[in-house]
């Protein structure tokens, strides 16, 4: 056996015995973060707790990073390079309050926000992966450097591009993304699609909508016949591409001609090029509306997205760190709750996954997108899917918040830790594998160059849900956990 191969079964025995030893912890801090339940941009109290974390544990924590007061970058470094970057989002979403362990609808605090997709599992572990292996770094003297971000924001779509807009991602060799779903695999080749938020603004003039309407120009006429002009256009785009809105300002009452008005979209194209092609059609539209209703028009760009790909080099690493440590093993109780959930739901009934997943793609990605697609054409970028949810039911249902502090959710985060640790330290110790993961990004790039999509300058100002949280977080509060872990560094 070489001695390169030894320092790897070492790094990564090492690092397992350290999750296994820190456990409790490890879910401890999942279940903290669960009870804060916190929409996007609203993440004040789970970026709070995250920082508090990573300086304990000795990482330099910059906050506030790109001008999103909850994001941040922690970092630590054994000796320069390489690098290797982990990203992972802790938002909830609008509506999501749900208790774990009920298996029907059963909220924490009625009409609150929450954890329905399981962001809180992903940050947990990222921390967990990352603390592990800088232990084992420290103990075995490997070389290199941690960089973990924290992205606010992904059910908007946002954060990720402006960190690689802004150099955060410059010095970066490696980058790590993981996500909680209901089976445990990778994927390769471009998992998800580009997309641009946008919204469109139309200005008026106000009159009285009965006495003298002539002398008004409605601005939710406009927004009306720009929708209408989308729903024309549609017959006329790929069948791959999206296009979604919500109207987030149409007036003040019926009797007033409505002096401003808003319209929020979505657009999604299998590349970056299709979906700014789809955007300046929808422009298009928006400024004929602006016409025939005499209104002016406003475009805010919130964010651009490219398609989200993942290296096969990355992905065969975390492949055969995940058969190496194996799926979770469920016993009668789990299974059963899982069918109850299923059930109640009003999904297929077939219980939890007992086998691991091969690896997906590279065929057609799905019809969603990530804000971590920009990471993935800067730096070569695996993924993991770890398998804390339960099969069938659906991200944003109050079902997919039922199991998020079980011992389903927490085996499969320990499990998902021991594959992304190892999958890092494999990394930090094996020059000639990042060096196939160089060559490998590079022939899978080709001749694209990556230019953000975002503007070059300025900085969105999106905080749809501050309202809801003035709201709801005194009620939420009250059942935020205030215990905190600690962990242990001896193996």
């Amino acid at each position: 056996m070489s001695a390169r191969v030894s320092t790897i079964k070492d790094a990564k025995s090492r690092a397992i015995r350290w999750i296994d030893r820190n456990a409790s912890a490890i879910l401890q801090t999942n279940d903290c973060l669960f009870s804060f339940g916190e929409p996007s941009m609203e993440e004040y109290e789970s970026a709070a707790f995250l920082v508090a974390l990573l300086k304990d544990a000795g990482f330099q924590v910059e906050t506030g990073i790109s001008g999103f007061p909850t994001a941040f970058v922690a970092t630590w470094s054994n000796g320069g390079a390489p690098v290797v970057a982990l990203h992972a989002e802790y938002d909830g979403t609008p509506g999501g309050s749900q208790k774990s362990g009920s298996v029907t609808h059963d909220p924490i605090v009625p009409g609150a926000p929450g954890h329905a997709e399981g962001h809180q599992a992903n940050s947990t572990v990222m921390v967990a992966s990352a603390l592990a292996a800088k232990s084992t770094m420290e103990t075995l003297g490997i070389p290199g450097t941690l960089k973990l971000f924290g992205a606010p924001g992904e059910e908007l779509v946002l954060t990720r591009p402006y960190f690689v807009r802004d150099g955060y991602f410059d010095d970066v060799e490696i980058a790590f993304h993981n996500h909680i779903r209901d089976a445990f695999y990778t994927e390769v080749g471009q998992t998800q699609i580009s997309l641009i938020s946008a919204e469109f603004t139309f200005h008026g003039e106000t009159t009285h909508a009965g006495l003298t309407p002539w002398l008004g120009r409605d601005a939710l006429d406009a927004v009306i016949l720009m929708d209408n002009g989308m729903a024309q256009h549609r017959e006329h785009i790929r069948p791959e591409m999206r296009a979604h809105r919500v109207i987030t300002e149409g007036g003040t009452q019926p009797n007033v001609i409505t002096e401003k008005a808003a319209v929020w979209w979505y657009f999604r194209g299998l590349s970056a090029g299709d979906t700014r092609d789809l955007f300046e059609r929808a422009t298009e539209i928006a400024e004929g509306a602006a016409k025939m209703t005499r209104t002016s028009l406003s475009v805010d760009v919130k964010s651009a997205v490219w398609p989200t790909r993942c290296n096969r080099t990355l992905a065969a690493l975390l492949d055969r760190n995940m058969h190496e440590i194996g799926m979770p093993v469920w016993t009668e109780e789990e299974d059963a709750f899982a069918r109850r959930l299923q059930q109640s739901a009003g999904v297929r009934v077939e219980g939890l996954r007992k086998e691991l997943s091969k690896m997906r793609g590279p065929d057609q990605p799905e019809m969603s997108s990530n804000d971590c697609g920009d990471i993935s054409w800067k730096v070569p970028m695996g993924r993991l899917w770890f398998p804390g949810s339960v099969p069938n039911v659906h991200f944003h249902h109050w079902s997919a918040g039922a199991m998020l502090t079980t011992s389903i959710a927490h085996k499969a985060i320990l499990a998902g830790t021991k594959v992304l640790a190892g999958s890092i330290l494999e990394c930090l110790c094996d020059e000639a594998l990042r060096a196939d993961i160089r060559t490998s990004f590079a022939e899978e790039i080709g001749e694209t160059v990556y230019q953000p999509m975002i503007p070059l300058g300025g900085q969105p100002s999106l905080r749809p849900h501050q309202a809801l949280m003035e709201r709801f977080r005194p009620l939420m509060r009250e059942h935020y956990r205030t215990d905190r872990p600690i962990f242990e560094n001896a193996f």
